[in-house]
Protein backbone atom coordinates (compact mmCIF):
# COMPACT_ATOMS: atom_id res chain seq x y z
CA UNK A 1 0.00 0.00 0.00
CA UNK A 2 1.32 3.48 -0.86
CA UNK A 3 0.80 6.24 1.69
CA UNK A 4 1.55 9.99 1.54
CA UNK A 5 2.88 11.09 4.93
CA UNK A 6 1.22 14.17 6.42
CA UNK A 7 3.73 14.30 9.31
CA UNK A 8 7.26 13.05 9.92
CA UNK A 9 7.14 9.36 10.91
CA UNK A 10 10.17 7.74 12.50
CA UNK A 11 11.78 5.08 10.29
CA UNK A 12 9.28 5.78 7.47
CA UNK A 13 9.98 9.24 6.11
CA UNK A 14 9.34 12.95 6.27
CA UNK A 15 6.18 14.95 5.66
CA UNK A 16 5.19 14.81 1.98
CA UNK A 17 7.06 11.57 1.21
CA UNK A 18 5.28 8.75 -0.59
CA UNK A 19 6.15 5.48 1.17
CA UNK A 20 5.31 1.82 0.53
CA UNK A 21 4.02 0.12 3.71
CA UNK A 22 2.07 -3.02 4.53
CA UNK A 23 -1.72 -2.74 4.24
CA UNK A 24 -2.33 -3.25 7.97
CA UNK A 25 0.28 -0.70 9.08
CA UNK A 26 -0.99 1.82 6.55
CA UNK A 27 -4.68 1.51 7.45
CA UNK A 28 -4.46 0.85 11.19
CA UNK A 29 -1.54 3.09 12.12
CA UNK A 30 -0.75 5.81 9.61
CA UNK A 31 -4.20 6.63 8.22
CA UNK A 32 -6.11 6.03 11.47
CA UNK A 33 -3.79 8.32 13.47
CA UNK A 34 -3.80 10.90 10.63
CA UNK A 35 -0.07 10.50 10.02
CA UNK A 36 -0.73 9.84 6.35
CA UNK A 37 -3.32 9.52 3.60
CA UNK A 38 -3.76 6.82 0.98
CA UNK A 39 -1.81 7.62 -2.18
CA UNK A 40 -4.70 7.84 -4.64
CA UNK A 41 -4.13 9.54 -8.02
CA UNK A 42 -6.00 12.62 -6.77
CA UNK A 43 -3.92 12.79 -3.56
CA UNK A 44 -0.68 12.39 -5.55
CA UNK A 45 -1.73 15.20 -7.90
CA UNK A 46 -2.59 17.46 -4.95
CA UNK A 47 0.82 16.70 -3.42
CA UNK A 48 2.58 17.58 -6.68
CA UNK A 49 0.69 20.89 -6.96
CA UNK A 50 1.42 21.74 -3.33
CA UNK A 51 5.15 21.06 -3.81
CA UNK A 52 5.24 23.27 -6.94
CA UNK A 53 3.51 26.07 -5.03
CA UNK A 54 5.94 25.78 -2.09
CA UNK A 55 8.91 25.89 -4.48
CA UNK A 56 7.50 29.01 -6.16
CA UNK A 57 6.98 30.74 -2.78
CA UNK A 58 10.52 29.82 -1.68
CA UNK A 59 11.93 31.28 -4.92
CA UNK A 60 9.95 34.52 -4.42
CA UNK A 61 11.25 34.82 -0.84
CA UNK A 62 14.82 34.35 -2.06
CA UNK A 63 14.36 37.05 -4.72
CA UNK A 64 12.89 39.47 -2.14
CA UNK A 65 15.81 38.79 0.21
CA UNK A 66 18.33 39.50 -2.58
CA UNK A 67 16.63 42.81 -3.44
CA UNK A 68 16.48 43.84 0.21
CA UNK A 69 20.18 42.94 0.59
CA UNK A 70 21.06 45.47 -2.14
CA UNK A 71 19.03 48.10 -0.29
CA UNK A 72 20.69 47.31 3.06
CA UNK A 73 24.19 47.55 1.60
CA UNK A 74 23.52 51.16 0.53
CA UNK A 75 22.51 52.19 4.06
CA UNK A 76 24.71 54.25 6.41
CA UNK A 77 23.34 53.58 9.87
CA UNK A 78 24.22 56.43 12.25
CA UNK A 79 24.40 55.34 15.91
CA UNK A 80 25.16 57.76 18.73
CA UNK A 81 26.74 56.62 21.98
CA UNK A 82 27.49 58.44 25.23
CA UNK A 83 31.18 59.18 25.74
CA UNK A 84 33.26 60.48 28.60
CA UNK A 85 36.63 62.19 28.84
CA UNK A 86 39.14 61.28 26.15
CA UNK A 87 36.46 59.79 23.89
CA UNK A 88 35.93 56.70 26.06
CA UNK A 89 32.51 55.13 25.58
CA UNK A 90 30.12 53.94 28.24
CA UNK A 91 29.11 50.37 27.42
CA UNK A 92 28.75 48.96 23.94
CA UNK A 93 26.26 48.97 21.08
CA UNK A 94 24.13 45.85 20.81
CA UNK A 95 22.22 44.41 17.87
CA UNK A 96 19.00 45.51 19.59
CA UNK A 97 20.11 49.15 19.51
CA UNK A 98 21.13 48.83 15.85
CA UNK A 99 17.68 47.40 14.99
CA UNK A 100 15.99 50.34 16.76
CA UNK A 101 18.14 52.90 14.91
CA UNK A 102 17.40 51.21 11.55
CA UNK A 103 13.67 51.42 12.32
CA UNK A 104 13.97 55.15 13.12
CA UNK A 105 16.22 56.05 10.17
CA UNK A 106 14.83 53.86 7.40
CA UNK A 107 11.45 52.66 8.68
CA UNK A 108 12.39 48.99 8.22
CA UNK A 109 11.84 46.45 10.98
CA UNK A 110 14.78 44.07 11.34
CA UNK A 111 14.90 41.24 13.85
CA UNK A 112 17.82 41.78 16.25
CA UNK A 113 18.66 38.06 16.02
CA UNK A 114 19.46 38.47 12.33
CA UNK A 115 22.15 41.10 12.98
CA UNK A 116 25.57 39.50 13.46
CA UNK A 117 28.42 41.54 14.93
CA UNK A 118 31.95 40.11 14.62
CA UNK A 119 32.92 41.84 17.85
CA UNK A 120 31.12 44.15 20.29
CA UNK A 121 31.13 47.82 19.23
CA UNK A 122 32.83 49.65 22.09
CA UNK A 123 34.42 52.67 20.42
CA UNK A 124 33.70 55.43 17.93
CA UNK A 125 34.22 54.80 14.22
CA UNK A 126 32.79 52.86 11.30
CA UNK A 127 31.92 49.18 11.56
CA UNK A 128 30.35 46.48 9.44
CA UNK A 129 27.60 44.14 10.62
CA UNK A 130 26.23 41.17 8.75
CA UNK A 131 22.50 40.81 8.33
CA UNK A 132 21.15 37.30 7.70
CA UNK A 133 18.09 37.83 5.52
CA UNK A 134 17.70 34.27 4.22
CA UNK A 135 19.68 31.04 4.63
CA UNK A 136 21.31 31.80 1.25
CA UNK A 137 21.47 35.63 1.49
CA UNK A 138 23.62 37.72 3.82
CA UNK A 139 23.99 41.50 3.52
CA UNK A 140 26.67 43.77 4.97
CA UNK A 141 25.46 46.88 6.77
CA UNK A 142 27.68 49.92 7.46
CA UNK A 143 27.38 51.36 10.96
CA UNK A 144 28.90 54.72 11.88
CA UNK A 145 29.28 55.32 15.62
CA UNK A 146 29.55 58.92 16.86
CA UNK A 147 29.21 60.61 20.23
CA UNK A 148 26.02 62.19 21.58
Amino acid sequence: MKVILTQDVKKQGKKGDVVEVSDGYGRNMLIKKKLGVEATPKALNDLKLKQKNEAKVAEENLDKAKEFAKTVESWKVEVKIKTGEGGKTFGSISSKEIAEVVKKQYGETIDKKKIVLDEPIKSLGTYEAKLKLHPKVTATMNIHVSEK
